[in-house]
């Protein structure tokens, strides 16, 4: 396979490790559904009792359940229906991962507003994710 002269650095970079993040957390995503189905680790709800919760709105489910919103799950992450979350928060961050991989590459190009544009979008999408932000219906 050659490289296309007109496909720049920061693409190839930014692409490269978008694929190996993606086949990561697949890999991982797959792990912990293992983990789950097997119960090696003990569900925060049990299988058997899930559909009573499929009906429920998403605060009402919350309730029941004794999950508190954001990143509380965190604190579930040895339960093995939460231990699912960890990949998707991988695959979620992969972004911002891939935008950090591309900020020295813009430097060493001396390219500022590509730059700025990116570690503007790297601190717009942690913030986000961060749970300071209190908007929508949550």
């Amino acid at each position: 396979m050659t490289a296309d002269k007109n496909v720049k650095e920061e693409q190839i970079a930014y692409a490269k490790l978008l694929d190996w993040g993606m086949k990561i957390g697949l890999i991982f995503l797959i792990l912990t559904f293992i983990v789950y189905l097997t119960g090696i680790l003990s569900p925060q709800i049990p299988i058997s009792e899930l559909p009573k919760y499929w009906k429920m709105k998403a605060h009402d489910y919350l309730v029941s359940a004794g999950i508190h919103p954001g990143w509380a799950w965190l604190n579930l992450i040895t339960k093995g229906d939460f231990l699912n979350f960890v990949p998707v928060a991988f695959l979620g961050a992969l972004t911002v991962l891939c935008y950090i991989r591309i900020l020295p590459i813009f430097l060493k190009k001396r390219d500022f507003a590509y730059f700025i544009f990116a570690l503007i979008e790297c601190l717009i999408l942690i913030l986000a994710a961060s749970g300071l932000l209190k908007a929508g219906g949550h």
